[in-house]
């Protein structure tokens, strides 16, 4: 068995699309209407993708604070000078649990925590 993505619900398409793609870094595999008022965008390039979905019929988005998302980088700290360029607000960290591990997280637009990690 395979993991294949995690779905997202989102308040906003464009600007959960935005976040996305321009701090995350992921493209778009695909982007499709679903019915009246429904979007769905999968994002990734390799096996596992993120699933975004908008329903216009369904605006009640409940988010985890136990749940996040981790997204690996190269450096945190140029991590956190980019989001915080990006208007992005640091919701923890950075944390050091160990020599090899940095981390921190900012929010998605729609609350979802992120970590970006550094694995030395």
């Amino acid at each position: 068995m395979k993991f294949c993505w995690s779905t997202l619900k989102v308040n906003n398409m464009n600007e959960s699309l935005e976040f996305y793609q321009e701090i995350i870094g992921l493209t778009i595999d695909r982007n499709f209407k679903a019915g009246p008022g429904m979007e769905i965008a999968f994002l990734g390039n390799g096996e596992t993708k993120v699933e975004l979905i908008y329903d216009e019929n369904d605006k009640e988005i409940n988010v985890g604070e136990d749940i996040s998302l981790g997204f690996e980088v190269d450096s945190v700290d140029d991590m956190i000078r980019y989001v915080k360029e990006k208007g992005i607000e640091i919701h923890s960290g950075p944390f050091q649990p160990n020599p090899y591990t940095r981390f921190f997280y900012v929010k998605d637009p729609n609350g979802l925590k992120i970590q970006f990690i550094e694995n030395k």
